[in-house]
């Protein structure tokens, strides 16, 4: 979505996305299939998930693979809204109508107003590839991060285990700031801990921030417990001076496990330089200020553990906005460059400590940077503890939302399933809270706004484009016949409260 200036109806104006124009589309769309070459000459492949990751994203927004039409009741003024491709891996557009929801979703129906704390793990490098290759794994280490934390929370609350309850929300990341596999959960936990006394509905007791000291500990706690966890499943192997990764070896034919392990260690994965360091370019001195932030920062054997962001009860747009920043896409376009040379260009966030500012990449390599984002499928990187968890007694009873097992419904109450209670936000619905664009209301005359039609059919797509190509040749109006708008993200009303029969679409078999 690209915002622009006021129109003659509202504050804020848009236009359609238009991702062939953005420079990471043209490099993948360049530069994919000589990847593809390269390791066919190798004898090796891209698994089919990250192929099919590809092929949508270069489908993403655009008209020529299918689009609704949205016409005015009023005026008839119509547009076109290209499909999307709803992938988890790499697109920007995708990415950030899913941070959009989740945030939402979170925000509204899942924290309830008490204070919230964000607890950032990272992992030791064998680790990070570990739980790219064995999303299982990753798993089980998550329970042992929540149950070490959760329960110094209980007790420092002076609780016991069967009498206090906490809860969180974790969002597993898999990139770092330079694009690389960096897999480390941002776990929001409720900065206190639920007590049930006398049979009274659940209280909230908060507890203090945690110092260095306890941080300390529980990183080490951490990393012991999750060696004995991958020890014990046979994953990893230490002796008394070290320990390493005990994996099956993958198939010949099989890239990943080369372009994961380049990607996490900032290597070059492909092409005459690989196995080298990436280029990183330094702009700025390296940095010697005292960060404030270390007094919540503990190490311990290649684990960090960082809790140094809270937000109170009553701050809910700090809530939203903390929601957000954990759910975020992988890439930023604004950040992406050429070179003079042909190199791509990523700049970073912030600065690293030794100066770096920004990392260039072969475009070939760029591309594989891109594929070692992309997770396994049937891989929840959104996962609920505690008291949010969707089966725990007391979830009804402190969520927003008031849907779970403690709350019983009232007498001559309907009884909604789990789809009925909640329905993902709408198209419409996600550009009015983000963007404050209300898409119901025309653009021209302000009237209302429904959909009339989903076209899929490859013939007629070619004749109304082609239509629409001879118009402009005509009357040199084509951006106003195929005005500015996205695609919903699947198979759901458009407008809340219009007729359903014109306001439903069908999403692409392929995608």
């Amino acid at each position: 979505m690209l915002l622009r200036g006021k129109d003659a109806i509202g504050d804020a104006a848009y236009e359609r996305h238009r991702p062939e124009q953005t420079l990471l589309y043209q490099i993948v769309e360049a530069h994919y299939p000589a990847l593809v070459d390269q390791l066919g000459r190798h004898g090796k492949s891209l698994p089919e998930h990250v192929q099919r990751e590809f092929d949508a994203y270069l489908k993403c927004g655009r008209l020529e693979h299918g689009f609704l039409r949205v016409r005015c009741d009023t005026c008839h003024f119509e547009r076109l809204v290209a499909f999307s491709c709803k992938k988890r891996g790499f697109c920007p557009s995708c990415g950030t109508r899913r941070m959009a929801e989740t945030a939402a979703l979170l925000a509204d129906e899942v924290f309830p107003n008490v204070p919230l704390r964000q607890w950032v793990i990272s992992f030791p490098f064998p680790l990070r590839y570990l739980f790219a290759a064995h999303p299982q794994a990753m798993g089980k280490v998550l329970g042992i991060v929540y149950r070490a934390i959760s329960t110094h929370l209980i007790h420092k609350a002076g609780l016991q285990l069967k009498t206090g309850a906490t809860g969180a929300v974790t969002l597993i990341q898999r990139f770092g700031s330079a694009l690389n596999l960096n897999i480390h959960f941002h776990v929001l936990f409720l900065d206190g801990v639920y007590v049930n006394r006398d049979n009274r509905p659940p209280q909230f007791q908060r507890v203090k921030a945690p110092d260095k000291r306890e941080l300390e500990e529980l990183v080490q706690l951490i990393s012991h417990r999750v060696g004995r966890c991958l020890e014990r499943q046979g994953l990893l192997e230490q002796d008394t001076e070290s320990a390493w990764l005990d994996l099956d070896p993958a198939e010949d034919t099989d890239a990943m496990p080369q372009i994961l392990g380049n990607s996490v260690s900032y290597r070059i994965a492909v092409g005459p330089q690989q196995g080298r360091k990436a280029f990183m370019i330094r702009t700025i001195r390296p940095l010697d200020r005292p960060d404030p932030g270390l007094k919540r920062v503990a190490k311990a054997n290649g684990f960090s553990l960082h809790a140094g962001v809270s937000c109170e009860g009553k701050q809910r747009d700090k809530r939203e906005r903390l929601c957000r920043y954990i759910a975020r896409p992988a890439v930023a376009v604004p950040r992406l460059s050429l070179s003079s040379t042909g190199k791509v260009v990523y700049t970073l966030k912030t600065p690293y400590r030794d100066g770096t500012t920004q990392v260039a990449f072969d475009p070939v390599d760029f591309i594989a940077r891109l594929a070692a984002l992309v997770p396994k499928p049937r891989v929840n990187l959104t996962r609920y503890h505690g008291v949010l968890a969707p089966n725990h007694r007391w979830r009804g009873l402190v969520t927003p939302a008031e849907r779970g097992k403690g709350v019983k419904p009232l007498a001559n109450t309907e009884v909604r399933s789990s789809a009925e209670c909640h329905a993902a936000m709408t198209w419409a619905q996600r550009l009015k809270r983000v963007f404050n664009i209300d898409i119901e209301v025309c653009d021209r005359c302000g009237g209302s706004v429904r959909v009339i039609a989903s076209i899929e059919d490859k013939d007629v797509i070619d004749r109304i484009l082609a239509h629409l190509k001879r118009k402009e040749q005509i009357t040199h109006d084509l951006p106003h016949l195929i005005p500015p708008t996205r695609a919903p993200p699947e198979t759901l009303p458009l407008f809340a409260g219009k007729d359903s029969s014109s306001t439903t679409f069908n999403q692409q078999g392929s995608h």
